[in-house]
């Protein structure tokens, strides 16, 4: 099991889709490589959160 998999699906999606948005909103459309590192984790943990994978588009 991976260090992420215990806590990926803690929250709900739309928790994490607020963090999300407050990311964006705080960064002013611009993300920093910490904010980018950031925002790769929230994509996976919402994937995960909705039960869909991060890429849903052939």
């Amino acid at each position: 099991m991976s260090p992420m998999s215990s806590s990926v699906s803690a929250r709900s999606a739309a928790e994490v889709n607020a963090e999300i948005r407050d990311l964006w909103q705080r960064s002013h459309g611009c993300l920093t490589p910490q904010d980018e590192a950031a925002y790769q984790r929230l994509l996976v943990e919402w994937a995960a959160a909705t039960g869909k994978g991060a890429r849903t588009a052939a």
